[in-house]
């Protein structure tokens, strides 16, 4: 007899444009269409300026569940709420396996299908509640709910290693809880860009053929760093006048963003808006070089964009930043906060385009092998039949991804 497909449900707070939903998205897609897996997604019914992901999950036959009172806010009243709104979902559905993304569901997740009897139980880790530039009451509310959530866990799957040791160094979890699997990204756009596209997206943008295009991908929001990207280009733009700061994005900071970057040269700094993920890669190829100045990431998922565009990277170096960008080889990684720093590796990077050629070749050549879509999706099928065998749970027929779902 023919093995049955296991039933898996992704549980996040909110399906917005982010790394999370995108890397939520992915995996179930892609879970789905090797046929293993009977997949479904609880989400809560928040949107954003960021633009959302909920018509693409519906759209690609995945079944949703929208648990209202579930938001990003604490809030105890909606957030018991929303536990138990969860816990009927799961002993209705009886899913095989749990698996949580984004803190405020991925406590309130765990909590609820350890009660409700799920068998395996996992948490992704794409970033932390609790970081140095939150208010000391909140962090300590947040480490102490992770702590409880841990427990919970069979596995808490982080997409970084920087994000393990800072969960361990907060007492969250215990050593062979973690497994570290990074986050997975569709390759085929950026490997497969039609010849001409990156003149045709540059002249839509404005850009020269010899101007040095800086692009930074990110929320126009608190805590992405846009200022430093400013405070620098004055410091670039004095030894290469030919640069140009595409700042890719929406967010609340616009208004305050576009008044700061009229102190600079008319025609130097370009805001896109919001952009269609499917876009994102275009942007990427038409720029000569990323540069991202957060100061809280956990995995930047836009550095392995960058790298499968060819470009690339100048950052600060923190979190999981040196997980992807090998300084000197595949991009320049500066102290946080140092816009001297920051500047001059921006100037190194726009005068010389050999040097940006052959550090945007090697970090393609190794985002291809790490961040795909497939083998997110082969890596997480690999984890379950593990936990599934620990469990004395039957294994999913083996996995058959389609060609081309890269």
């Amino acid at each position: 007899m023919a093995a049955e497909r296991v039933r898996v449900v992704h549980v996040i707070t909110r399906m917005i444009l982010g790394g999370a939903q995108e890397d939520a998205l992915l995996a179930l897609e892609g879970l789905r269409a090797g046929g293993a897996y009977e997949v479904g997604l609880v989400t809560g019914p928040e949107t954003g300026p960021e633009g959302e992901l909920l018509s693409r999950a519906r759209e690609a036959g995945i079944p949703v569940h929208i648990v209202r009172p579930m938001r990003r806010r604490v809030s105890p009243c909606l957030d018991l709420l929303a536990g138990a709104e969860l816990r009927r979902i799961f002993a209705q559905t009886a899913p095989a396996i749990v698996q949580s993304h984004s803190s405020k569901a991925g406590v309130l997740a765990r909590w609820a299908a350890s009660r409700a009897g799920v068998p395996v139980v996992l948490h992704r880790i794409h970033g932390l509640a609790f970081h140095p530039f939150g208010g000391k009451i909140a962090n300590a509310v947040f480490r102490t709910a992770e702590r409880l959530a841990a427990a919970r866990a069979d596995r808490l799957v982080s997409v970084a290693d920087c994000l393990t040791r800072t969960c361990l160094d907060a007492g969250i979890g215990r050593p062979d809880q973690f497994v570290t699997i990074p986050t997975g990204i569709e390759t085929a756009p950026y490997l497969n860009a039609p010849p001409g596209l990156r003149a045709r997206v540059r002249g839509e943008l404005g850009f020269e053929d010899d101007d040095v295009v800086f692009v930074k991908v990110a929320r126009l929001f608190e805590l992405k760093g846009h200022e430093f990207v400013l405070e620098a280009a004055r410091k670039v733009l004095d030894s290469v006048p030919s640069a140009k700061f595409l700042f890719v994005g929406g967010g609340p900071r616009r208004e305050e963003l576009e008044f700061a970057a009229r102190k600079l040269p008319p025609g130097s700094v370009r805001f896109t808006g919001l952009v269609p993920p499917e876009r994102i890669s275009e942007v990427l190829v038409a720029g000569d070089c990323l540069v991202h100045s957060s100061l809280r990431e956990g995995l930047p998922r836009v550095f392995a964009q960058a790298h499968l565009a060819g470009l690339p990277v100048v950052a600060f170096d923190l979190d999981g930043a040196p997980e992807i960008v090998e300084d000197g080889r595949t991009g320049r990684l500066v102290p946080a906060r140092d816009v001297e720093a920051l500047a001059a590796a921006m100037v190194d990077m726009a005068k010389d385009r050999s040097k940006r050629e052959a550090f945007g070749r090697l970090g393609r050549e190794r985002a291809i092998e790490r961040f795909s879509a497939r083998a997110l999706v082969r890596s997480t099928d690999k984890l379950y039949r593990k936990l599934l065998a620990e469990k004395g749970l039957r294994a999913p027929p083996e996995l058959e991804l389609p060609a081309g779902s890269d």
